[in-house]
């Protein structure tokens, strides 16, 4: 036993300068088995950034104004710039509903659009729907618009408005001369609104004779 005890401190000495060696660099900085590299003595130099203040979002260039309408179709355009009414499925059987306003006006290459229907149906008195945007496409049987269409029914949403935005479609079959939201689902309770856009043919005035005009003999 006495011969052994001499062997083991050799063995502990040898052991402990190993770990020494192991757990330092030749520059005498100390590491671990997490991070066998020695860390930097100086952190890197950077170049100075920009400055911070006055950033925008980088999403602020998806709402940027759109400056022209794209037209893929006269026929369809001359048809549309003659939508003046606005009809509401929620309300349209009932007697005596009145259609709402619309207008399509241009300044210079771009369309726009606004109107609103007021409910006249007994209960629903301050109950309306609107639309306001810019067109931003006119396809056959189809018209983009960006903008919002909003439909107000005090029974709904504590009589807050209910909105569907962005760009909202409107289309047109066969012959006739309605456009329909095809985003018209409330998104409130669900229900479908039919929401249209109505072409009305302009009246066509007849030429009134001048007054005291000679009569033919």
């Amino acid at each position: 036993m006495k011969h052994l005890l001499p062997l083991l401190g050799l063995l502990l000495s040898a052991g402990a300068a190993t770990a020494q060696t192991a757990g330092q660099t030749t520059t005498g900085q100390t590491t671990d088995q997490f991070y066998p590299a020695p860390p930097p003595e100086k952190a890197p130099q950077v170049e100075q950034g920009t400055s911070v203040q006055g950033l925008t979002s980088p999403l602020a260039g998806n709402n940027q104004g759109i400056t022209k309408t794209v037209i893929d179709s006269d026929t369809e355009a001359q048809l549309f710039a003659g939508a003046a009414k606005v009809h509401w499925g929620r309300y349209s059987k009932i007697k005596g509903v009145k259609p709402g306003e619309v207008a399509v006006t241009k300044q210079g290459a771009l369309w726009s659009v606004k109107g609103r229907i007021e409910s006249t149906a007994p209960g629903s008195e301050g109950d309306w729907a609107s639309i306001d945007g810019v067109v931003e496409r006119i396809q056959a049987g189809t018209v983009t618009i960006r903008g919002e269409v909003a439909f107000k029914v005090g029974k709904l949403a504590g009589g807050k408005p209910c909105k569907v935005a962005g760009p909202l479609h409107f289309k047109r079959s066969g012959k006739s001369q309605t456009w329909r939201l095809v985003e018209g689902d409330n998104p409130c309770d669900g229900s479908q609104e039919f929401f249209d856009l109505i072409y009305e043919k302009p009246v066509e005035k007849k030429p009134v004779p001048a007054a005291g005009a000679a009569k033919k003999t």
